[in-house]
């Protein structure tokens, strides 16, 4: 089941993000619930009970002092940004991580919000998260070097056009 993220869900998110930190940021209740609150998005897939994936989006004007998130509100007025999406180990590949994103895609074309925009990592390699997002139909607008060069992040961009279909299912039966 699709749904809005609930306060109580949040000891499951934050697993899931532990689960994943290697390729996300680190991730705190405290911190969650700023974001939370801030979020125009924040959904998960719930299954038998339990929370199998998640997506946490904000817009432009929030108060996020993610470098990454900045740098896409000095290029582009009107987005949505994909703060984190992760999908249970037991989940990819079965489509919860497209079923996130065409909702994201819905929201935003709702909004006439042009832009659906994230990033991931390229050093270290994140290759599943750069097919996934290629697949999608995102493309790369930018690269930010972090951690003094330790990390470096592809900045990516997937235009959204009021009324279409989410431009993931190009192809896809």
């Amino acid at each position: 089941m699709l749904r809005d993220a609930t306060p109580a869900d949040f000891a499951a998110i934050l697993a899931l993000n532990q689960a994943f930190v290697a390729v996300l940021s680190p991730l705190d209740g405290e911190r969650l619930a700023r974001l939370h609150a801030q979020a125009a998005l924040h959904r998960v897939i719930e299954r038998d009970g339990r929370v199998e994936a998640f997506l946490l989006a904000l817009r432009e004007g929030a108060d996020y002092d993610s470098a990454n998130y900045r740098w896409f509100a000095q290029r582009y007025a009107r987005f949505l940004y994909v703060d984190r999406i992760v999908v249970a180990g037991s989940m990819q590949a079965r489509g919860a991580g497209r079923r996130l994103y065409r909702d994201a895609c819905a929201q935003a074309s709702r909004h006439a919000v042009p832009f659906l925009l994230c990033e991931f990592d390229l050093v270290p390699p994140n290759p599943v998260s750069a097919r996934f997002h290629a697949k999608l139909g995102f493309h790369e607008v930018g690269r930010r070097q972090l951690d003094a060069g330790g990390k470096t992040v592809s900045l990516q961009a997937l235009e959204i056009a009021a009324g279409e279909a989410f431009p993931g299912d190009a192809g896809v039966a």
